[in-house]
């Protein structure tokens, strides 16, 4: 199966594009796609590999899955774009950062994510985070739809094919 995804990753990850169970994932995703409004847009469903190639990962943080409301989901997780309000997960993740490093989250000086692009953590993944949630994908308004369908599978692999081939 042809999987667009950042050549790094492809070379690390293409026997998982053969098994049956991502074969079956494939089947299942494209059939929601064409009958539901799914998030994200299909063009990013592997953004977080796009944005943070294999041979860059410092780091990962790891979603459950895709934010389920409209124009929320961006293919990283805990990310929403640009002029998206900001959720409250990401919310606490800039408090806890601020927390960890002695400042208040609303310190000018030392701003934690840009107030232009609030939500958009895509500066991030392209610093070696790699912004990964377990299921790739969902159903409009309905968390966890996605879910035991095969992503968790596929993301448990990434996560092994790091821990073997990556420094750490």
């Amino acid at each position: 199966m042809e999987v667009k995804i950042d050549s790094s990753w492809k070379a690390h990850l293409a026997d998982e594009f053969e098994k049956p169970y991502f074969l079956e994932l494939a089947d299942f995703v494209k059939n929601e796609y064409a009958n539901e409004p799914v998030y994200p847009a299909p063009g990013n469903i592997f953004r977080a590999f796009d944005l943070c190639p294999f041979g860059k990962v410092k780091v990962v943080i790891l979603g459950q899955d895709p934010y389920h409301g409209t124009s929320q989901a961006n293919g990283l997780c805990f990310a929403v774009n640009e002029d998206v309000t900001i959720p409250p997960s990401l919310q606490n993740i800039f408090k806890e950062i601020a927390s960890d490093i002695g400042v208040s989250s609303t310190n000018k000086k030392i701003n934690l994510h840009d107030e232009k692009s609030r939500g958009d953590l895509s500066r991030w993944a392209k610093q070696g985070v790699l912004l990964l949630n377990a299921t790739l994908t969902v159903r409009a308004h309905v968390a966890g739809s996605h879910q035991k369908r095969g992503w968790e599978e596929f993301t448990d692999a990434v996560v092994k094919e790091l821990s073997k081939n990556r420094e750490h």
